[in-house]
């Protein structure tokens, strides 16, 4: 991490998790993974052209905000088109909008490109709602970047799953 993310504060005020610390805390949970380093991508299609050979299932991880501020994380399959209004009804949020930079680092501790379920590890206030497209958990292995977009760490369905229960954001699994 470069010194301006050692500036980096949560909405608690407290620094982000590294990606040391993540995967120190999978170890803990005796969750199994594997992480490979790869140059920094900031777009699913950028993640495709540089992703190689890591094999599984690929996501898309949105941000969103309601009109009342509240926050959501939704992960579903990197090639499905999100429709916004339709969501918001789906899950009685009303009217959703992405998340700002500032917001992804307040609530999650990570930079534009670098949401992930993973980060949920910061959000010790519990103001973020993981909603998972159940289909994801078809796949196997899953790929995320570990709180860095210049890597990416593969964990079974079953993995994140105990790893979001372990860090008390039990996901809403939805259909999509």
């Amino acid at each position: 991490m470069s010194d301006l993310d050692d500036q980096a504060r949560l909405a608690d005020g407290s620094r982000p998790a590294t990606p040391e610390e993540l995967l120190a805390r999978l170890e803990e949970l005796e969750i199994e993974v594997r992480t490979r380093n790869h140059p920094p991508v900031f777009t699913v299609e950028e993640a495709k052209a540089l992703r190689g050979e890591i094999a599984g299932g690929h996501t898309k991880n949105l941000m969103l905000r309601n009109k009342k501020g509240k926050m959501w994380l939704l992960v579903c399959r990197e090639d499905l088109r999100v429709n916004l209004k339709e969501l918001g009804q789906l899950l009685g949020a009303g009217r959703f909008s992405f998340a700002s930079a500032e917001r992804l680092m307040k609530y999650l501790g990570v930079i534009p490109g670098a949401v992930t379920p993973f980060a949920v590890i910061n959000d010790h206030g519990r103001q973020v709602r993981v909603v998972l497209d159940r289909r994801i958990l078809e796949t196997e292995p899953l790929n995320f970047h570990p709180i860095d977009n210049s890597m990416t760490t593969s964990i079974s369905a079953d993995g994140l799953l105990k790893f979001l229960a372990a860090v008390s954001h039990p996901p809403e699994l939805i259909d999509l």
